[in-house]
């Protein structure tokens, strides 16, 4: 735990935020604002309301801002869900929703925000936090990897059914599902810099039996310049990971090329 407190003072300073948990309808207007900024709904409105986040905290959930200067310029929201494991039920926490604010993203505000999750998550006795993330977006797919130490275990085309946002409209949802195991070693190797992108040429010579599934460089700015080329880019990573996790593969990281390495694991 000392441990874990540690990593967050760190991202904190490295990000130059303050992340604190919200509990009161007052601070949680904070993660509503933020939220409505980032996923803009059409027609107006609100992504999430404040009473429903009141509800959530006040049944165990979580909620938290990043603040600058007083400003709240990131927020989550997470709710608490249980899987089976061994054919018992365990919990965890499902990271529904992480958001920062366009002019600050790319300075580690997001990390900051993960591992105020991870903090929060062991001082309630939970050892895993879940969260879905879309598979084309190559920086939040690196971040997950390599600096955060996750997991994947799944993926669901369309996961969501279609979204109306700013960011979403008009997109299939597909999802990777993102298993944070807050304690485990690689989550550990990860916070000390020791998770490496995967050189997959060297393992196949190796006799691994491995593959890559590449990404576009910038998918988000991709969708605003070239709705058919980002399309193609959707279908084509989709059926490839339907693809491997129908082979038996499993994601073992982030490629140095720019994408997922899998390995064939049955």
């Amino acid at each position: 735990m000392a441990d874990a407190q540690a990593d967050l003072e760190r991202a904190e300073q490295r990000a130059g935020v303050r992340v604190r948990s919200l509990t009161e309808v007052s601070e949680l207007l904070d993660a509503q604002h933020v939220f409505d900024e980032v996923w803009p709904p059409a027609g107006g409105g609100t992504q999430v309301a404040s009473n429903m986040m009141r509800a959530i905290v006040h049944a165990g959930g979580y909620a938290c801002a990043a603040y600058r200067d007083d400003e709240p310029i990131g927020a989550a929201l997470g709710f608490v869900g249980r899987h089976r494991a061994e054919g018992e039920w365990h919990g965890h926490l499902h990271s529904h929703m992480a958001a920062v604010l366009d002019p600050y993203r790319d300075q580690h505000i997001g990390s900051a925000l993960k591992l105020h999750q991870r903090v929060w998550s062991l001082e309630q006795g939970i050892d895993t936090v879940v969260w879905t993330f879309d598979p084309l977006v190559r920086r939040n797919a690196r971040v997950n990897l390599v600096k955060l130490g996750v997991d994947v275990e799944g993926f669901e085309a369309d996961f969501y059914g279609p979204m109306d946002d700013g960011i979403n409209s008009g997109d299939p949802t597909d999802r990777l599902f993102a298993w944070w195991r807050v304690d485990s070693p690689r989550v550990h190797a990860a916070m000390r810099g020791e998770v490496a992108e995967i050189d997959v040429d060297l393992l196949a010579a190796q006799g691994r039996d491995v593959r890559v599934i590449a990404l576009p460089d910038d998918i988000v700015a991709l969708r605003s310049q070239d709705g058919v080329a980002a399309l193609e880019w959707r279908l084509r990573v989709r059926e490839e990971l339907h693809d491997a996790f129908a082979s038996g593969y499993r994601v073992t990281g982030f490629a140095t090329i720019g994408g997922y390495a899998l390995e064939r694991t049955s």
